[in-house]
């Protein structure tokens, strides 16, 4: 097998949450580019329907399926749903999530919940429902943030809390599964790159974090994307338990 080889991801099947916009899409897209066949999971029905057509559009193959991270329940039929299209599951990503941006003496404990829920059990209860049915060599990648290892300079406490949190479930469920189950869980650490949450900073935010970045720009999402790919592919299969972070060198300034 070649070194480009390894990248393809022929006959697999890839679960990734958070499907309708941003990274989410960028990553169902890179999947099947790679090969692999795409069940995406969201709320928001109309978009993933847009994003499923697209990826058909190109010769792919794709599922929507509208699921809440925040309910075990959705979760394992998203599960389900994936078994009975496609008859297997290689691939996890763990990519819905949500931020909020408020003060930690004025957020509400409503507010905090919704966060942890979506960012932290979510991934977890799509990892044990995914986990019960992969075989070996199946690959899971939680998306953490580099707010999980730098400030931001905003009020972020849930939202860098729980991606924090998703480093340490990282690494036990690698413990756990890879050895016992071979089932890798990696996680990627994003820094700034264009979505819906980055459309709702503060103006001016962007352009002062700039000036932490040593790649001074915003992050492509191919360029998340592929070491998406390089992580679920047989190229990345001695690794496991990892956090590899995609920030143009913010975390280091």
């Amino acid at each position: 097998m070649s070194i480009l080889d390894q990248f393809l991801l022929t006959d697999r099947v890839a679960i990734v949450t958070g499907a309708s916009s941003g990274l989410g899409v960028a990553f169902a897209h890179a999947l099947s580019q790679a090969g692999a066949a795409v069940v995406l999971g969201a709320r928001r029905t109309d978009r993933l329907a847009a994003v499923a057509d697209s990826i058909r559009t190109a010769g792919g193959r794709a599922l929507p399926v509208q699921a809440d991270v925040a309910d075990p329940a959705s979760c394992t039929a998203l599960a389900e749903a994936a078994m009975a299209e496609f008859g297997r599951i290689d691939i996890l990503v763990n990519n819905a999530g949500v931020g909020t941006a408020v003060p930690a003496t004025r957020e509400t404990p409503d507010e905090f919940r919704s966060v942890i829920d979506v960012n932290l059990n979510g991934s977890y209860w799509m990892a044990q429902a995914c986990g019960r049915r992969m075989q070996p060599g199946s690959s899971i990648v939680n998306i953490s943030s580099v707010l999980a290892l730098t400030s931001g300079g905003l009020p972020q406490a849930a939202y860098s809390a729980s991606k924090a949190a998703i480093i340490g479930l990282t690494r036990d469920l690698a413990a756990q599964w890879t050895g016992r189950k071979g089932i890798r869980v990696n996680a990627i650490a994003p820094g700034f790159f264009k979505s819906e949450m980055t459309e709702q900073y503060p103006q001016g935010y962007l352009d002062g974090m700039s000036q932490r970045l040593l790649i001074p720009r915003m992050g492509s999402l191919e360029e998340c994307a592929a070491t998406l790919i390089w992580l679920v592919s047989p190229a990345g299969g001695y690794v496991t338990g990892q956090t590899i972070v995609v920030d143009g060198g913010v975390t280091i300034t």
